[in-house]
């Protein structure tokens, strides 16, 4: 007991344990900032006068200048550090919220300065939860610490969704604009963790310069690029399914079991609850395994595509409800193994770059979810949904299947060339 007792207390992980609280804030006040709006759209429509395709775009200029802006981020945090990027994007993103705050507060017309809120808060998140994946591999020195602390981070993540909907109402039953104020407070504390408890990794460089980093770029996605873009498209469409399925049970619940408010949100953090258990427990099993972490990914969009063809059998509230848990296990088992599966295969000199990519692919998943889910559910049928849902889900697993094989890493082809496109994990 005692032995155990001494290694637990001379690992990494706990030594650091700290700062991956503090990192862990970041992906959660994040999340926060843009999901714990979404049960709020309706009161906001009321309160400003706006129509809900208006009303959408609270929520879409958020997620499209975090699109074009993560990449640009990466580069700083490769070039600058970490830190030097993250603290002055909280700083931001907390700004854009007071902005937002101040004008549904006192403007007679405060639509327009809610968005530049928005969009000031969109350009903070750009530089804070992605910058974080490549600040986890830098801070460790064995990959199977990286791959545990990974899968904190993405449950803090989950978390943030599990607690927004349920947060927002009820912030929003005191005063529907204190969703908006309620980012600043949580952008400084976390300001406040970050400043005081996440030390610079030792010996770190300055990066590359412009010129050294695009050069470097080139070099990892002629090595890498057939698997890279084969995971930032899987990450896209998990994130995809997950929205498009939550907006689907959010309207389901509204307009035909007529729940809503607080009760709404707790019905809707249940699958999230299940993503965010799911994500905990693959972070724990994955370790540095690299062939578990592809087939864990596999699995777990297989099951969320199993359980997007099972929606069209009932419109039972209950019988949907498990559907969407199960399918919540499965996202949850894909997104760790694929953040693990980036960030210890690239080196540090363009790490947060090809991980901000890989976070802007994320975005747009969920970008895309809600909007299109809403005019396939227009359609007659419910077919038409669950097809393209479960397209997605199939060509995500023959991505992961096919062309994530680190398997073939190093192995000869029957020629005895080296199989090059196999070559997942090998580092750059």
């Amino acid at each position: 007991m005692s032995e155990d007792r001494a290694t637990k207390k001379s690992s990494e992980i706990y030594e650091k344990r700290w700062a991956i609280v503090s990192l862990a804030s970041i992906p959660l006040i994040m999340t926060l900032g843009n999901s714990m709006l979404i049960p709020v759209l309706p009161d906001m429509e009321k309160e400003l006068n706006i129509s809900k395709l208006q009303s959408s775009y609270i929520i879409t200029v958020y997620s499209i200048v975090a699109i074009f802006l993560i990449p640009i981020a990466g580069f700083l945090s490769d070039r600058f550090g970490r830190k030097i990027v993250i603290i002055p994007s909280l700083i931001a993103a907390g700004i854009g919220g007071l902005i937002s705050g101040y004008a549904a507060w006192k403007m007679d017309d405060p639509f327009t300065w809610v968005l530049v809120g928005r969009i000031l808060q969109g350009i903070g998140a750009s530089g804070t939860a992605p910058i974080v994946l490549p600040l986890v591999g830098d801070m460790f020195r064995r990959e199977k610490d990286v791959s545990a602390t990974l899968g904190l981070i993405e449950t803090s993540n989950t978390f943030g969704k599990v607690l927004s909907p349920i947060l927002g109402s009820v912030l929003a039953g005191v005063i529907w604009y204190l969703p908006f104020f309620s980012i600043p407070v949580f952008c400084l504390m976390s300001v406040l963790l970050v400043l005081i408890l996440v030390k610079k990794p030792k010996n770190e460089e300055k990066g590359p310069s412009f010129k050294e980093f695009w050069k470097n770029t080139k070099s990892t996605f002629h090595t890498h690029g057939r698997w890279l873009v084969a995971v930032f498209i899987v990450g896209a469409i998990l994130m995809f399914i997950l929205f498009g399925i939550l907006f689907y049970l959010s309207s389901v619940m509204e307009d035909v079991y007529n729940i809503k408010g607080i009760r709404k949100g707790l019905y809707l953090a249940i699958p999230l609850a299940a993503l965010c258990l799911a994500s905990y427990i693959t972070g724990k099993v994955i370790k540095d395994d690299i062939i578990k972490m592809k087939w864990i990914t596999f699995t777990g969009i297989m099951l969320a595509g199993l359980t997007t063809v099972a929606v069209s059998f009932s419109e039972q509230f209950i019988y949907l409800i498990i559907v969407f848990l199960v399918c919540g296990v499965g996202i949850g088992v894909g997104l760790p193994s694929l953040d693990a599966i980036i960030t210890e295969s690239i080196s540090k000199e363009v790490r947060g770059t090809i991980s901000c990519i890989y976070s802007s692919a994320r975005f747009a998943g969920v970008a895309a979810g809600p909007p299109v889910i809403a005019l396939l559910m227009d359609l007659p049928s419910l077919v038409w949904m669950v097809a393209v849902l479960c397209g997605s889900a199939v060509i995500a697993a023959l991505l992961a299947f096919k062309v994530i094989h680190p398997e073939a890493d190093g192995e000869k082809s029957s020629s005895g060339s080296q199989q090059i496109e196999a070559t997942l994990f090998k580092k750059y």
